[in-house]
């Protein structure tokens, strides 16, 4: 058990400081960033949909699951993009 209080969390040094100035903002670099994970979550959704629909074997509880998939997880992706985007 520590003896002395907890110390606040430090962040990282600013990794962007070693980039020319004006060449790229932290609201610009995750921005991109959450752009280059909504791609890959889209691919990733496909293939699984793909592979899961031609190998459940006519399985009843794949379209709802698929639904319920894409549903949250493109509410969660909008509201990460648009609290960027928009905040």
């Amino acid at each position: 058990m520590p003896t002395q209080p907890l110390q606040p969390f430090a962040p990282p040094a600013n990794v962007l400081a070693h980039l020319p100035a004006g060449m790229l903002s932290a609201s610009t670099a995750l921005t991109w960033l959450l752009y280059a994970v909504f791609a890959f979550w889209a691919v990733y959704t496909l293939v699984i949909v793909y592979h899961w629909l031609r190998y459940s074997h006519d399985s009843h509880l794949a379209i709802p699951s698929i639904a319920v998939h894409l549903a949250v997880s493109a509410a969660i992706m909008t509201y990460a993009l648009t609290g960027v985007i928009f905040g």
